[in-house]
């Protein structure tokens, strides 16, 4: 439909606005989905802010790497189209392992040491893997791409253990049941975002150099100059969704105006094999493709920069006062009692009675 189709601007504005409305009644409803005062905590908003970052790198690039292996990858090594989808899925597995790793090791270490060092370090990670895809070639030899995905699994498994823990961490006792309702809408968010967003930026790249490289292709192998044009100026998004599915359109469109079945046979051949269309459409899709790993680097460190915002320490105040309420230290007429949430970020006159830790007082 395009950017400036009207059921398009009206979905956008009329998204806008009702995110608008939600914010005000948010803020006044005795029990609000969102507690947008917890923003007021420099931890809980840079961990959020982080997260809603670094989930739209993410997004976008799953559906990247499907496209580049199911679409060109494969096909050019000789995989049949009908077995693509399972394969991109087992050649993908490097970026799971290295998140199943990493995960559970980081969270642990960032117990010890601090969360905000762990989550900074595996953006650093995760960006740098984006800067090596966008080098990668589209034929690329696979090693190389399995270290590369391996290394952006293992950043983003660094990144999440710890950017949960001080979020969770960072927030009163009682809003913590809403503080992970709110970081998960956060996370799905920026993950719903970055399929539009990235898809936009694969086809804008697409756009510009995809109609040439299909009608000068077709023309080398007999397609009249009138029926090469036409196919080239079709929507690149029909290439790309048909690279996701695993097919060669090439033999729909000239079979639907009968020019194949007038090409000589080994021409026929040619355009209807496996490698014509991935050869056809490597080139800008690798285009677009540095476009978009470029902005999933930049978001990586962006998502970094927040997570070194985060601050260094800080304690519940909440939680502190409460947990020295009910210590033998407190005074028998307060003993008991609790206190007001407060969104203090840092107390540092909670008495050395109360444990702390890196993130928070329990």
């Amino acid at each position: 439909m395009g950017w400036t189709s009207p059921l398009v601007l009206t979905g956008l504005v009329g998204g806008a606005l009702l995110l608008a409305a939600f914010a005000a009644i948010e803020t006044r409803v005795a029990e609000p989905l969102f507690q947008l005062s917890l923003f007021r905590i420099r931890a809980f908003a840079a961990g959020n802010i982080a997260a809603f970052v670094v989930s739209m790198a993410r997004g976008g690039l799953q559906f990247m790497l499907i496209i580049w292996l199911q679409g060109i990858w494969l096909p050019l090594h000789g995989y049949d189209y009908s077995q693509t989808p399972l394969w991109a899925g087992i050649f993908l597995l490097p970026l799971i392992f290295g998140f199943l790793v990493s995960g559970p090791v980081a969270g642990t270490l960032s117990d010890r040491f601090g969360t905000r060092g762990m989550a900074t370090a595996g953006m650093v990670v995760f960006g740098a893997s984006f800067i090596g895809l966008m080098v990668l070639p589209v034929d690329f030899s696979y090693w190389a791409f399995a270290v590369l995905i391996a290394a952006n699994g293992i950043g983003s498994g660094m990144f999440a253990a710890p950017n949960t823990s001080a979020i969770m961490g960072s927030v009163p006792a009682r809003y913590r049941g809403v503080a992970s309702g709110m970081r998960s809408t956060v996370q799905n968010s920026g993950t719903a975002l970055s399929i539009g967003a990235f898809f936009a930026l694969m086809i804008a790249g697409l756009a510009n150099r995809l109609p040439q490289s299909l009608t000068s292709g077709l023309q080398r192998h007999g397609v009249p100059p009138a029926v090469a044009h036409h196919v080239g100026s079709l929507p690149p998004v029909s290439s790309l969704f048909a690279a996701i599915l695993g097919v060669n359109p090439i033999q729909h469109l000239l079979a639907a105006s009968r020019t194949l079945s007038s090409l000589p046979t080994a021409a026929q051949h040619k355009l209807t094999g496996r490698q014509f269309f991935p050869h056809l459409i490597s080139g800008p899709f690798h285009h677009g493709l540095v476009l978009v790993f470029g902005v999933s680097a930049a978001l990586a460190a962006l998502a970094g920069l927040a997570s070194l915002l985060r601050g260094s320490r800080y304690i519940d105040a909440t939680t502190a006062d409460e947990a020295f309420l009910s210590s033998p230290q407190a005074p028998p007429e307060k003993r008991g009692h609790s206190t007001v949430a407060s969104y203090r970020p840092r107390v540092p006159e909670v008495p050395r009675t109360v444990p702390s830790s890196d993130d928070s007082a329990r």
